[in-house]
């Protein structure tokens, strides 16, 4: 079974790698996509709301839809889309369509979503003791999809005005990488669900209500450290491409920042996996809030490519020692049938919040504000779920043990 475990987390790890390189270029031109075709700088957060609006609606059915038959069905459902949504995009570029980008940007996120519940399903394939590096193993699949930014996106849009005609062969194109994913991911067996069931003495019992759920003892404070990183990391995230070129950079620098926070994110998680097992899940998510914050502060004077780039990159660490050690707690609070509505409701409230995050920042950068007051708005976020976790302690490893074997 452990050769199983293994090569179940390094397909599903082979997947992702295809996934991001369509979701690198929703990212980094979403915006830039949109206020092309309608004309109107006004909505600029108007594209990563879309996104994140459309995956936080996709996940949590996704997620209860996922409980009731196995994981695989349902992440394989999201490599689908991410082959329409780029399409439907691009459709929309050649038409001119604002309505057709917004349904295709949607259509982006809730693909992004779905095959993102690939994390949860890899860490409860394997022991309680092992989930942060079961989790590990297949978010490190993303930062190998960061060299798509720079070898193909970037070299596609150097020297080009990035009018709705020029974007229709890119946003093809990225349609292209989820069908590889989605091939990989049909030799994904026993579906992670079967495997994971044997690892809680829950068993697949009866699921408990999901109000009963969160009033567990940790799960609120996880949470909050769940969605606290990953809220303020795509409200950034999704801003920051824009926020590049109003900075005077160039379209095609834009991918090198990306890739730089997709590093940031998933470079070093193998040994992050590792280090939140250590210093305990609770520290690790404090920590990594706070270097989050860190990260936001520095882009009020970092504005070169170089200096977004150094801040992007800490953003993405910082996002990836808490969020790994909040989901990794949530997987083990939970019974195999109640998993992936209790992450799926994790993921909706983040990505709504994110997307608040996204469209605020929007209109409070295209105004007199500028970067400055996005930026701290985002520093003050992450230091205040960070002070939630540090006053609301995680159960003992001693205890989670013991309610797990």
């Amino acid at each position: 079974m452990k050769n199983v475990v293994r090569r179940n987390a390094i397909l599903l790890a082979a997947g992702l790698v295809f996934q991001s390189g369509m979701i690198q270029l929703a990212v980094a031109l979403g915006t830039v996509t949109l206020v092309s075709v309608t004309g109107i700088q006004g909505i600029l957060g108007a594209g990563p709301a879309v996104f994140l609006i459309a995956g936080a609606l996709a996940v949590g059915p996704a997620g209860r839809i996922s409980d009731r038959v196995g994981r695989m069905p349902v992440i394989r459902s999201g490599y689908v889309l991410g082959m329409v949504g780029p399409g439907v995009t691009a459709a929309g570029c050649a038409a001119h369509s604002g309505v057709l980008v917004v349904a295709g940007l949607g259509i982006c996120g809730a693909a992004q979503s779905i095959v993102l519940l690939s994390r949860a399903a890899a860490a409860e394939m394997f022991a309680p003791e092992r989930r942060a590096r079961g989790m590990s193993i297949v978010l490190f699949g993303v930062v190998s999809g960061a060299v798509w930014g720079p070898l193909v996106f970037g070299p596609m849009f150097s020297g080009r005005a990035l009018t709705p005609h020029e974007l229709v062969v890119p946003w093809l194109i990225a349609g292209i990488f989820p069908l590889a994913g989605l091939g990989i991911s049909l030799a994904v067996r026993p579906d992670p669900k079967t495997i994971g069931g044997p690892h809680t003495a829950l068993g697949d019992a009866r699921p408990a209500p999901l109000a009963e759920i969160v009033r567990r003892p940790g799960v609120l404070t996880a949470m909050v450290g769940a969605i606290g990183s990953f809220a303020v990391m795509v409200g950034v995230m999704n801003l920051a491409g824009y926020v590049s070129v109003g900075h005077g950079h160039s379209h095609g620098d834009v991918f090198t920042i990306i890739s730089l926070h997709i590093v940031g994110m998933y470079g070093l998680i193998l040994i992050v996996g590792e280090v939140v097992e250590w210093i305990g899940r609770g520290r690790a998510i404090v920590f990594g809030l706070l270097v989050m914050a860190l990260s936001n502060v520095g882009l009020v004077w970092l504005d070169s490519i170089a200096g977004m780039s150094a801040a992007l990159f800490g953003l993405g660490l910082g996002w990836c020692l808490s969020y790994v050690a909040a989901t990794t707690e949530l997987v083990g609070l939970a019974a195999p049938s109640e998993r992936g509505r209790l992450v799926g409701l994790t993921d909706l409230v983040s990505s709504l919040l994110g997307a608040g995050l996204a469209l605020g920042g929007g209109v409070v950068y295209s105004g007199a504000g500028g970067s400055v007051p996005l930026a701290l708005s985002a520093t003050g976020l992450s230091v205040l779920a960070a002070a939630w976790v540090a006053g609301n302690r995680l159960p003992a490893p001693q205890a989670l043990a013991n309610a797990e074997i």
